[in-house]
């Protein structure tokens, strides 16, 4: 708003600006009524309004999730045998109100992401506390939502439940077990070995002993371990990234904060997080100095998820100088392989797996994601060669196996280059190989690369905006997936609804809104509100 006896300031014309302008006005009726004073304005410096925005964001997806987040159907269930959420699950309205509050709130919470990183100072970048209360403030909600955006949790249990009948996952299915589906789990994974290491297997047997197997009683406690990985990363990575020179702040920004890691993890309920904590805490413990308790954070997060094993060699290259001698490489890969070695072997004694979990890491992938382009050439290679004659799931084993090969070939060539290069970016470029190159990518595999790139460096350019767009992306695609409705309403047009309140809310961040279409080069006149102080 000008002010008074100002000129009129010129600006856009179009559509575009006469939404801006209404939304601008809304905004200034709405900074008049004091609940909302806090939502609505405030000075730049201050953070604490996008913490509110994204609190509020958090208590949306909260309620939302409980008419449209996963819930399983067994007798065991306590929600299940209840009618206290009929009118959110059962009847129509309730679902179309859930699926918007879903919806919307995961995209508001992506802008006051997307705001807290504008604002905390002159170089428009908030503080690290004003970070890490930003996760601890929207993950609250959080760990009350039914599962959204993945029903991995309901695998847990099933896992182990097989341990509790005395077979192994990576040689058992959780078909096998009776009255698997209304337990929760997803009938894509129903018939594959578990790509988890014996340490959570173990932890997955003890919850299901503990709780009996009451879903809701699992989920909690899975969650509570969720969120322990997040408060590891919100210890080790700001550490990591000072001692690599990299912004703290930015670096748990960028990654943790991020709304697709917060609903992915806490929300989602993904052991990932205690990996990636695990991985970052090792790194962080051995440029300390200490070797053996790095080592060993690293074997807890391989036995978590076998996958992290690739992270060895750059985790015994960062033990010695980048220009060290061949003699002093092989003694820190030595010491590596021989505490990680030991220490999975004890833990796979102890549950009775030892190292099956080699196996299955091996020969998982036999289904394939759109987001895969490798699971997809698989695939077509396959279908080609079942019109010759042969075997199309072969044929795609073999296509698999060859880039599994090229990841560790990448991996070995990353590890022997002489002079060495930086072992935390170099361990995310073998990732990062890892994941473009399996024939299954979930959108939370970018989420065990992005802390390793953001403790290493800071970056900027189309590299961030392509990632805040993605991230925002991946939010809304998670949302629209990962619907659960009741069989009599119909997914397609819940879905639809889904997509297409998110769409517009995501088109007006990234296009109308003044603050935040400036992060996408799409740059809009900032309004002031009437104290002459930008609105949020």
């Amino acid at each position: 708003m000008a002010r008074p006896g100002a000129a009129p300031a010129a600006g856009p014309r179009g559509p575009g600006a006469a939404v801006t302008a209404s939304i601008q006005s809304l905004r200034h009726r709405v900074e008049t009524l004091p609940i909302l004073r806090l939502l609505a304005g405030g000075d730049e410096l201050h953070t604490s309004v996008a913490l509110a925005q994204g609190f509020v964001a958090s208590m949306m997806i909260l309620v939302g999730s409980w008419g449209v987040g996963w819930l399983a159907t067994t007798q065991q269930s306590i929600f299940a045998r209840t009618t206290f959420l009929n009118p959110l699950r059962v009847e129509s309205a309730g679902v179309v109100a859930c699926t918007v509050l879903l919806a919307l709130g995961s995209m508001i919470l992506c802008r006051a992401w997307l705001r807290l990183g504008q604002r905390g100072g002159p170089q428009t970048r908030a503080s690290l506390a004003a970070v890490r209360n930003a996760v601890l403030l929207w993950s609250a909600p959080l760990m009350f939502t039914f599962p959204i955006f993945s029903r991995d949790v309901y695998s847990y249990l099933g896992q182990g439940r097989l341990m509790h009948a005395g077979m192994s996952p990576y040689e058992n299915w959780i078909s096998q077990l009776p009255g698997w589906f209304a337990q929760g789990s997803d009938s894509l994974w129903a018939e594959s070995a578990s790509p988890y290491g014996p340490l959570f297997l173990m932890a997955s047997r003890g919850v299901y002993y503990v709780t009996g197997g009451v879903p809701e009683a699992g989920v909690a406690i899975f969650r509570v371990f969720a969120a322990g990985g997040v408060l590891l990363c919100l210890y080790a990575l700001p550490r990591l990234a000072r001692r690599l020179g990299s912004d703290d702040a930015w670096a748990v920004w960028i990654s943790v904060a991020n709304p697709l890691f917060l609903l992915n993890m806490v929300a989602g309920v993904h052991n990932d997080a205690v990996m990636v904590g695990g991985l970052l805490l090792g790194f962080l413990l051995v440029f300390r100095g200490n070797r053996l308790a790095g080592v060993l954070a690293v074997a807890v997060a391989i036995s978590i998820k076998p996958i992290v094993v690739l992270a060895l060699p750059f985790l015994g290259l960062a033990m010695v100088a980048r220009d060290a001698g061949w003699a002093a490489r092989v003694r820190a890969w030595l010491y590596t392989a021989l505490v990680a070695g030991a220490a999975t072997a004890l833990l796979g004694w102890a549950s009775g797996l030892w190292f099956g979990w080699i196996k299955a890491m091996a020969t998982a992938g036999s289904a394939a994601f759109p987001y895969a382009p490798v699971g997809l050439l698989g695939l077509g290679v396959g279908w080609l060669s079942s019109l010759l004659g042969g075997d199309l799931e072969d044929t795609a084993d073999v296509v698999y196996a060859l880039f599994k090969a090229l990841t560790v070939g990448l991996t070995v060539w990353l590890a022997l280059r002489r002079p060495g290069g930086p072992p935390v970016l170099h361990c995310a470029y073998a990732l990062t190989a890892a994941v473009l190159l399996a024939p299954i990518i979930q959108p939370w595999y970018l989420l065990w690369l992005v802390p390793l790139f953001a403790a290493s460096r800071v970056y900027g350019g189309w590299w961030v905006k392509g990632w805040y767009l993605l991230s925002m992306v991946l939010v809304l695609v998670g949302v629209v997936d990962q619907l659960s409705v009741a069989q009599w309403i119909n997914l397609t047009l819940v879905r639809v609804l889904a997509a297409g309140v998110g769409l517009v809310y995501l088109g007006y961040i990234v296009f109308i809104d003044p603050k935040t279409a400036s992060l996408f080069g799409n740059s809009r006149p900032r309004p002031t509100n009437r104290n002459g102080a930008t609105t949020p």
